[in-house]
């Protein structure tokens, strides 16, 4: 089952602001879909969070490695990958776009088997698993009024994160929680995310130590990215001495980035983004790597439906999974799949356990988002 071919699909029309200053308007194009195609006419679906114009670029240059590649070995594709871009990669939108062969690569492997990525990624722990709705801090009326709108969508955890959190004065970010608060109830479970890697963070582990106090006084499950993103030192004294469980790591890549995190446990919850850390090829590396460090696992997903269902299926096979995260609303999730995803009574999303991902793409509704791929062949 050899690689015959790679679409490039960028997708605009449906973007979600992801908090930075500057905003984002829904014809940006921040996420990218890759499809590979392989001679017995299977293709396989990853995702990267990465602009269309990088992943072209990156699988221009990874194409000739690639082309004529068995589809159904993906670990050893894509190390091959990162071994020979040693120059030109080792992080950002090479890696990235690595990150979304490999997800393609593990759902043609799947769909070729006929089984589900978990199983082949080492077996199901679950079905199903509990989704955060991942939305934006806002003013406080408008973000009562936000968080009760995901609670009737069925959600029994939110996260809330970015502006205008830590961007004005304490008093202002204990208003904010505590209208959360009295938004959802005691039976709602809220992560707080306070967006350290926005350009130019300024606060530093004093800040964060007594906002986790404040964040413990209301039931906070975890305090995200709290400090800049490369603030080793800042992170380990943070855990030590957090009120609340510290979580981070979205914009680390390959498993090498992880390992210093990991060994001096920086962080008490490792967020690994499938999209961009290398793929579930590197995922599951970086997974096992946690837990014989007892660090739990959570996805970053700010995603597309191909994404959270390389989530789900990391969520059936790790065995002290969770959460996923469920960026929501968001078209790229619910608008490009035959089948959409859907939050039970219970506030749980069932795992597909379908060969491969589990999920189809109707090319009907992909063409809404992008009407034409950049093709490789």
């Amino acid at each position: 089952m050899k690689i015959v071919g790679v679409d490039v699909w960028p997708l605009t029309g449906g973007t979600v602001d992801g908090g930075w200053p500057q905003g984002h308007e829904p014809q940006e194009n921040l996420h990218t879909l890759v499809s590979v195609r392989t001679e017995s006419g299977l293709t396989g679906w990853g995702s990267c969070f990465t602009s269309g114009q990088l992943i072209g670029g990156s699988v221009q240059l990874l194409w000739p490695l690639l082309k004529g590649q068995p589809a159904n070995e993906p670990e050893r594709v894509s190390e091959s990958l990162h071994q020979a871009t040693f120059w030109q990669g080792r992080g950002g939108a090479v890696t990235h776009a690595i990150s979304g062969i490999d997800v393609a690569l593990w759902d043609l492997m799947g769909q070729a088997c006929g089984q589900s990525v978990s199983r082949l990624l080492g077996g199901n722990y679950r079905n199903r698993i509990r989704p955060y709705g991942s939305i934006l801090f806002d003013e406080p009326d408008v973000l009562f009024g936000r968080l009760q709108g995901v609670v009737e969508q069925g959600f029994r955890s939110i996260k809330m994160g970015w502006r205008p959190f830590g961007r004005r004065d304490r008093a202002f970010d204990e208003l904010l929680i505590r209208t959360a608060r009295e938004a959802v109830g005691d039976q709602v479970e809220l992560m707080v995310d306070a967006g350290g890697s926005e350009q130019y963070w300024s606060h530093g582990p004093q800040w964060a130590r007594e906002t986790s106090r404040m964040l413990a006084d209301y039931g906070i499950v975890w305090f995200e990215e709290a400090l800049p993103p490369d603030d080793l030192d800042g992170f380990v004294e943070l855990t030590r001495n957090s009120s609340v469980p510290i979580s981070g790591g979205e914009v680390l890549t390959r498993r090498q980035s992880f390992q210093p995190w990991l060994q001096r446990r920086a962080v008490d919850i490792i967020q690994p983004d499938v999209t961009k850390c290398g793929g579930l090829s590197e995922f599951r590396r970086i997974a096992w790597m946690a837990q014989d460090h007892n660090v739990q696992v959570v996805p970053h997903g700010w995603n597309t439906a191909v994404g959270l269902a390389a989530d789900l299926q990391i969520s059936a096979f790790l065995p002290a999974a969770a959460y996923v995260e469920y960026l929501t609303p968001c078209a790229y999730i619910e608008r490009l799949t035959t089948e959409p995803f859907e939050v039970d009574s219970e506030g749980m999303l069932q795992i597909p356990d379908r060969p491969g991902l589990g999920i189809t793409i109707d090319p009907e509704k992909l063409a809404q988002f992008c009407a034409e791929p950049i093709r490789f062949n």
